[in-house]
């Protein structure tokens, strides 16, 4: 089996479709076929089901996809760590981010780190969260950073930073009457919200929030990015919820923010890790995490 044979799987696999499979590798659909058949051969199990309708991933084709996926991972992981060897660093931390963590936080954490330890490398992955904790059960990841604090066995959540909840509104809005607005005020409105399986701890958060409501909420749309979230806010599509900070740095001058009004609302942001002894470098990391998020 050879590294070109995992990677016609996954185009394959992701594609679900052979002819745009071959274009997106830039080769013939018959070696393409050829290749997949020899592969199902040498694991003696059928990987694909072709039929009239299209094509679609066996149970032993979803597996293997997923050992594959991780297989190159740690293959372009492994030529990262060698090129970073031989340019000096002494040490890596690969970091996942899910949920479109606040750059806000993570700029001056990154600049603390580079001032503080020059010699180690960080290595950042922007992945779903489900991904985000197979990746750090499987050492693919050391930390990383999202919203929710709810983890598989083996790994551990523990509070980064907190930012106060505000809501994103459009010019020219009713809500702008209110300095603090009510959160059962802002549910009579259509809510721009974060799609969960983009956003997964973010939307958690959030619906948690909306259920301490008891009233009926009418969600315009739901959205893949927080730019694409303020947006449509801008545009008048409705509501939205963020963090002031967030909102700053995206330069949305036809947003208005504004705090909620009652107890304080924030969003957290957890650092997610093995539930292990953290190496003598993740633990420094760990500590400039929590001056970062005093």
């Amino acid at each position: 089996m050879e590294l070109r044979h995992l990677r016609y799987f996954i185009a394959v696999a992701e594609e679900l479709h052979f002819s745009r499979a071959a274009e997106r590798l830039n080769i013939e659909q018959s070696p393409l076929s050829r290749t997949i058949k020899q592969l199902e051969t040498e694991l003696e199990a059928t990987l694909l089901e072709r039929t009239s309708r299209g094509t679609r991933l066996t149970w032993a084709g979803e597996v293997f996809l997923e050992d594959a996926r991780r297989t190159l991972l740690c293959i372009d992981q492994a030529k990262a760590n060698v090129k970073a060897a031989a340019t000096g660093f002494r040490g890596t931390l690969r970091i996942a981010l899910s949920d479109g963590i606040a750059r806000s936080r993570l700029t001056p954490l990154l600049a603390l780190c580079r001032e503080e330890e020059p010699d180690v490398e960080i290595r950042l992955f922007e992945i779903p969260l489900a991904q985000h904790q197979r990746g750090l059960r499987h050492d693919l990841y050391d930390a990383g950073f999202a919203f929710s604090n709810d983890v598989d066995d083996g790994l551990i959540a523990e509070v980064a930073w907190k930012e106060p909840l505000v809501i994103a509104i459009p010019k020219r809005h009713p809500l702008l009457a209110h300095k603090h607005v009510p959160l059962d005020e802002v549910v009579k409105h259509p809510l721009v919200l974060c799609h969960p399986e983009f956003c997964e701890g973010c939307s958690r958060q959030l619906e948690s929030l909306l259920a301490s409501i008891d009233s009926p909420i009418t969600v315009a749309e739901r959205v893949s990015t927080h730019d694409l979230m303020l947006t449509l806010v801008a545009a008048g599509y409705g509501i939205g919820f963020s963090s002031a900070a967030r909102i700053e740095s995206s330069h949305h001058t036809d947003i208005i923010i504004r705090p909620l009004a009652g107890h304080s609302h924030v969003m957290t942001t957890y650092l997610l890790r093995p539930d292990t002894e953290p190496s003598d470098q993740l633990n420094n990391f760990m500590q400039r995490v929590a001056r970062i998020g005093l």
